[in-house]
Order: C-alpha cells, then structure tokens, then sequence
C-alpha cells in the first residue's frame, strides 16, 4: 500500500510546496467574479445563483461581448423565488479593472473549443490557445496583488492550472482546477447502469485529469483493476457520446465540475477538484478528493492499492511532463 507524498518523491521532489492559507471566506460569503459567458460559463453563473445563496454575496460577470453580459445580467437577475421566499446573490457587470475586487475568481475563458465531429481528446486539442490565455490573466492577478482563489474551469484543466500559477506567483493554496467533478458524476451514472460497478457509490474515488489519463478506481477497500479500468473507459468517453448525438458536451461539466464542487468548496465540504503537489520547478495539479479547511486545502490521504498507485503515478508523471 502506498500514499500519494509518494507521487512526488518518485519524481524527485523533495520539498512540495505547503497548501497552506484559506483563500476564501468559510465564515462568509464570497464575492465572485465569473470570467466569460460561453456554454459553460453561463451554465456555471446558472447554477452559482440558484445553488450558492448561502456562500456567495454577488457574481461579477465578464465578456468580450458586451450585449451578452447585458443579456446575462438581465436574464439571470430575473431568476427569482416568489414573494421573497429567497434571496438569490445579485449578478453585476464588471469592469477589467475590478476583475479580482473579489474572493473567487472563476476562469471560463477559451480561444477555442473544437466542434462537434471533432476526433481525438478535444480537451487537448485546447492546451496550446488556453495555456496563454490562462497565463495572460494570471499576470493580471500578480499585478493586482490578487489573494483570493482561483477556481480554473476551462480545458485542459490542470494544465492551465499551473500555467496561471507560474504566470501569477500565487500560492499553490490559492490555485484549484475544477474538471474531475464531472467524471466522479459519470463514473456514478455508469455505475448505475451496470451492478458489476455498483459499488463505486459507496466505496469508489476518482482521481487524476479531466482527460484520457482519467483514474477511476471502483473502490479502495478492495479494488479491482479490471472493472475499474472497464469503468475509466466508459467515463472518458462519456463526453464523446454526447458528440455523437451532434451536441457540445458541457451542461453537466459545467455544473458537476464547476457550479457544484466550487460551493462545496466555499462550504468546506469533501469535493473533487485538482490541487498542486510539486515544487516551484516540478509538480502538477492532481485531481484528488479535498476539501477546504480555515488553513487551507487538504486532500484524503488514504492507503492505495499498488494496481491502483500505480495508475495514478503514470497520471501524475504524464500532467508534470506537461508544464
């Protein structure tokens, strides 16, 4: 049985950098600012209004296009309760300027996503355009001296991850990727399907990349290396099927991986999401269940199986050969 320091130390790593320091109000609620109104980022404002009143006092919105942030601001403030049976956090526009006036900074940005009949990981397909968008806001976080927390929603996830934390200088602790919330989510569908994957609800983790690197483990008490690669195959291409069906698969990404597992965060509740295990050189961002405590994020560390170790290294190897 093996723990996941060990990632690290198999790659040389010999001082991590600390997930130390709570980026976010766990007390209060949040101050949020959601960074473009595409399919996903308007599906991520969607459920952060309707889902977040209890952690998020307003949702800063920005576009390049300034009639859809009109239309957003208009439409998603026009979502209400009747008779004032509760109060939803208000949308507002922003300005760049006040981009990160604010306690969670949501990046939905992206140059490009591949369309439908695309082949291949089309994930990936958007590393090179993203990696210098991301990297061009996370200079603008340096530059406005940002100390909340950064929730990276668009593809690939991890990867962007990292390039906004080496453009940024943020701390690792600031820095979460949202993209293994959905493939927890459709590990759970299939596994409701099928009764030989039955107990992933109740036993299995999900770890690693939104991607073709994805491990899912059908359970950690007594895991089977088989059904769970059967199962990792079925989930990563989840997404391919919808594709095929002539559609963009990104309302439940948007919100299993995003609107959902950002509020559990802000609740400090047990979520999935991608944390930094590396040093200033080398490391990645990982997939890994966590959750947010008042000194900052912790993950589940648990005995792994060596089959299931092992899956999760060649993972981990793969996203710091990235960069």
């Amino acid at each position: 049985m093996k723990r996941i320091e060990e990632l690290w130390i198999e790659e040389g790593i010999e001082r991590p950098l600390a997930l130390d320091g709570c980026p976010v109000q766990l007390t209060g609620k949040n101050r949020v600012t959601l960074v473009a109104l595409g399919d996903v980022g308007a599906s991520v404002l969607i459920g952060l209004r309707l889902l977040g009143g209890d952690v998020i006092s307003a949702i800063g919105i920005s576009d390049l296009s300034e009639p859809n942030m009109d239309r957003m601001e208009q439409e998603l403030n026009q979502i209400r309760y009747p008779f004032g049976l509760e109060t939803l956090p208000a949308v507002e526009k922003v300005k760049p300027e006040q981009l990160f006036d604010c306690d969670v900074f949501i990046f939905c940005a992206s140059k490009g996503v591949p369309p439908v009949g695309s082949g291949g990981d089309v994930r990936m397909a958007q590393l090179a355009a993203n990696r210098e968008l991301a990297a061009l806001y996370g200079k603008m976080a340096k530059e406005a001296g940002y100390q909340g927390m950064v929730a990276m929603v668009s593809d690939p996830v991890d990867p962007l991850c990292r390039a906004f934390l080496d453009a940024s200088g943020l701390s690792p602790a600031q820095i979460q990727g949202y993209g293994l919330g959905v493939m927890n989510a459709r590990a759970l569908y299939f596994s409701e399907k099928d009764e030989r994957f039955a107990r992933y609800a109740s036993e299995g983790r999900a770890y690693g990349p939104h991607g073709a690197d994805l491990v899912i483990a059908d359970s950690v008490n007594d895991y089977d290396d088989a059904l769970s690669r059967e199962l990792t195959a079925l989930t990563v291409s989840a997404n391919m099927r919808i594709r095929d069906l002539g559609y963009k698969p990104y309302i439940a990404p948007a919100l299993s991986s995003a609107a959902i597992s950002i509020l559990l965060t802000l609740r400090g509740q047990w979520h999935y999401s991608s944390l930094y295990l590396g040093d200033r050189k080398t490391g990645a961002f990982l997939g890994i269940k966590n959750k947010m405590t008042g000194t900052g994020p912790v993950y589940e560390d648990i005995p792994l199986p060596e089959e299931l170790f092992e899956r999760i290294r060649h993972a981990y190897h793969n996203l710091c050969l990235l960069g």
